[in-house]
């Protein structure tokens, strides 16, 4: 009955998948923790160049709406399905790039078009609350059968977003209220603070700063667009705010043969870190908080040693300041870990944690004592949305159930060993292979010849991503299995054997 309430393409592929489903699955082996496998297809097939005719015609179509240029290719996702992207002109292509690392268990999973086919969701996708006023009377439960399942060590609190920008955003103004809040003691807030704050002066606006790192990348609103600093077309002509930039270690390759020069340049970057927060205090601009990637996933999937952030951890502890991971990218497994700062092996690894992307939602974990003191400090209409707490909890158990950090561990074991080899055969083309788990990446001599290797994969039938000024970055899905990363090597041998 829901089904008649759906579009025909989506009520037909929930149909498609309902006989899959009915039918039962086939295994690749009885090794492999039961995958289901029947939604993933068994290799590219490509029909046209991409973008094909059918792409070209409609990319002009949407640039006369809005400017998109950026487009790759348009989309068949009704036939999407696994680790495969499906384009308008027929082309199948195993993607590596998942949607900018934000589909995590495969395009078209049967436990989630099961989901959308139960009757009781229905309500839950058709109706959005304003979440902060009327939320359903289910919520609560459904955060603690999804979010809060997966909460990172300390942090008992939660609160949903739309994205990542927005979750970066609040939780800079989280931060910022519990450092006034650290200030002001017990003192009550000031007539002067409430009118000076409507004119966006001090002390109602008190001037604080966030402490970034150069080629971090946390978003495109104004808070988070003045800690981003990956490529200069996000930030130009858009007024900023004064607030510190570190430098981010620029660490070499093979880690242990510069095992020395890399400490060494951990240890510069750590010692800038305590000079600004004190050169800022002297400025009556206080860092109020530290913000972090675990791996600078858009400037360049810069890599910085456990060590290195364990120290940083303390630079915050000892400073006063609120240390917020950005785990947009980074969170939902694809290290291997549920959540990368997890490697880092720390008892209170953050105050605060932002999230989105493989977590169908965004938001951001934080401690008790980060708490708002009123309503309506943090807060926006939707304040997420719970049709995708609904889809993350059937996430995080086909996760658990097909046992897939463990796979994104020896899949990834598999691609890095891989891209090493080709790094060896054509060390012209290829330096600096890195990654923890499936998020690997390498460098190219320049973005020239980074662009047309995209490209060249692309027509061959795979999707990669580029990252930074000239590396190639790996965002597979977690249902990427050992099969996925030796096709992919093997197309990628053959395309930097006859590169020219």
């Amino acid at each position: 009955m829901a089904l008649m309430f759906l579009n025909r393409p989506l009520a037909c592929l929930l149909q498609q998948n309902a006989r899959i489903l009915a039918a039962g699955h086939r295994g690749i082996s009885q090794a492999a923790a039961k995958i289901d496998v029947e939604f993933d297809y068994d290799g590219p097939l490509m029909k046209t160049e991409v973008p094909g005719p059918r792409s070209r015609e409609l990319m002009k179509e949407l640039n006369g709406i809005q400017n998109a240029e950026a487009v790759h290719f348009f989309c068949n996702y009704e036939e999407s399905r696994g680790n495969y992207l499906v384009d308008v002109d027929g082309n199948r292509m195993l993607d590596l790039y998942s949607q900018i690392s934000s589909i995590p268990i495969g395009y078209s999973h049967p436990s989630l078009i099961k989901l959308l086919q139960q009757p009781q969701n229905l309500s839950t996708f058709v109706n959005r609350p304003a979440l902060g006023i009327l939320p359903p009377e289910n919520f609560a439960e459904k955060l603690r059968e999804s979010l809060l399942t997966v909460a990172p060590k300390g942090m008992s609190q939660v609160v949903t977003m739309s994205c990542g920008s927005c979750s970066n955003e609040n939780a800079f103004k989280t931060i910022f209220m519990w450092y006034r809040n650290k200030e002001r003691g017990r003192d009550s807030v000031t007539k002067e603070e409430l009118e000076t704050c409507m004119i966006n002066q001090p002390p109602g606006c008190p001037d604080y700063s966030m402490l970034s790192f150069m080629g971090g990348f946390h978003g495109r609103t104004m808070g988070c667009l003045a800690t981003t600093h990956s490529k200069a077309i996000h930030k130009l002509d858009i007024p900023s705010l004064d607030w510190p930039i570190a430098p981010f270690p620029k660490l070499k390759y093979p880690l242990d043969e510069f095992v020395k020069e890399n400490e060494q340049e951990e240890a510069r970057c750590l010692e800038e870190v305590e000079d600004l927060i004190v050169k800022y205090r002297k400025k009556k601009k206080m860092v109020a908080g530290i913000i972090v990637e675990p791996i600078q996933s858009e400037g360049g999937d810069n890599h910085a040693s456990d060590d290195f952030f364990r120290k940083l951890r303390n630079i915050a502890r000892k400073h006063g300041c609120g240390f917020l991971v950005d785990e947009v990218q980074t969170g939902g497994g694809c290290t291997g870990k549920f959540w990368a700062h997890e490697h880092w092996g720390l008892d209170d690894p953050a105050d605060v944690l932002s999230f989105s992307k493989k977590m169908m939602t965004g938001g951001f974990f934080h401690k008790e004592e980060f708490r708002p003191n009123a309503p309506y400090r943090i807060f926006n209409t939707w304040l997420g949305d719970p049709s995708k707490n609904l889809l993350l909890a059937e996430v995080i158990n086909v996760i658990r159930r097909e046992d897939l950090l463990s796979n994104a561990t020896h899949a990834g074991k598999v691609l890095l060993a891989g891209l090493l080899d080709l790094q060896n055969r054509y060390p012209h083309l290829i330096s600096r292979a890195r990654g923890r788990g499936t998020f690997c990446s390498f460098d190219n001599p320049n973005d020239a010849i980074r662009n047309k290797l995209i490209v060249l994969a692309r027509n061959k039938g795979v999707v990669l991503g580029g990252s930074g000024d000239r590396s190639i970055r790996f965002r597979p899905t977690l249902v990427f299995r050992d099969h996925h990363a030796h096709l992919f090597l093997n197309i990628f041998s053959d395309i930097l054997a006859d590169f020219k």
